[in-house]
């Protein structure tokens, strides 16, 4: 645990504001009023979530051989599992929030999307003088 929050400390503090989020009732605004305001807010959360992850996992290991099945495990499979417990949760075990299949959804496809940005661009371009070992 302390070698998580050593390497991986954004990581976790977006974790919980992402679970902070996920739980407390929004107030109404003008964004309720356009469609699908909150799948795109959800595709960026779970985007970013898996881009820090990668950023975060990429950094920790620049100097020896990265377990590349522990990375896609750590920045790709934990926001999609993460996602579907949270919407589940919602959907369970709070009276003011809903669980929403096409938020699952959305969710899944921002962790996609950070992770091919962020093992394919943001490896090459960022560790191009020294890129982790695979």
């Amino acid at each position: 645990m302390k070698w998580i929050l050593k390497n991986f400390p954004l990581s976790v503090g977006l974790i919980l504001v992402i679970t902070y989020l996920s739980f407390f009732t929004p107030p109404k605004t003008q964004l309720d009023e356009i469609s699908n305001f909150d799948k795109f807010v959800h595709f960026c959360m779970y985007f970013t979530l898996s881009s820090v992850i990668w950023i975060e996992f990429l950094r920790a290991y620049r100097n020896r051989k990265a377990p590349m099945a522990r990375g896609l495990v750590g920045a790709m499979v934990f926001p999609i599992v993460y996602s579907g417990v949270v919407e589940l949760l919602q959907a369970y075990a709070t009276t003011t929030r809903s669980g929403d299949w096409a938020d699952f959804i959305f969710n899944t496809l921002g962790a996609l999307a950070g992770t091919a940005v962020c093992y394919f661009w943001v490896r090459s371009r960022f560790f191009r003088d020294n890129p982790p070992q695979c």
